[in-house]
């Protein structure tokens, strides 16, 4: 009688196939008999697995890791802006009053709102 046809969990190929990938200086005949698995199904394996990224693509040509990482800095960087918009007192549209004067007329600011423009440094 023949030999019974074993089924692999996704998780388990890919486990196989970055093991594989990450062998260093072992063989892949070696990792592939670690496993119980030949050394041809784990390079298909590797195939199936390359082929399936490849068509995870978004329109941006990314892979999902790399937009994950895009992702996650554009998230950090929002979080930064943030903060530092947290940390300006409420009101603070006055700093952009100094390149708008028709708001005040011919006066200027006044009050503490010109006080803090006369002392503050904007670039």
């Amino acid at each position: 009688m023949g030999r019974q046809r074993r089924d692999f969990t996704e998780d388990f190929k890919r486990d196989a196939v970055r093991m594989m990938r990450g062998r260093g200086s072992r063989t892949v005949a070696e990792i592939a008999d670690d496993l119980g698995v030949s050394p041809n199904l784990l390079h298909r394996w590797a195939q199936k697995l390359d082929k399936d990224a490849i068509a995870k693509r978004n329109a941006d040509g990314e892979t999902l890791d790399q937009e994950v990482r895009r992702l996650r800095k554009e998230v950090e960087q929002l979080r930064v802006e943030k903060a530092i918009l947290k940390n300006y007192p409420r009101g603070s549209s006055h700093l952009l009053d100094e390149k708008r004067p028709e708001r005040y007329g011919r006066r200027g600011p006044g009050g503490a709102a010109g006080r803090f423009l006369e002392t503050a440094a904007i670039p």
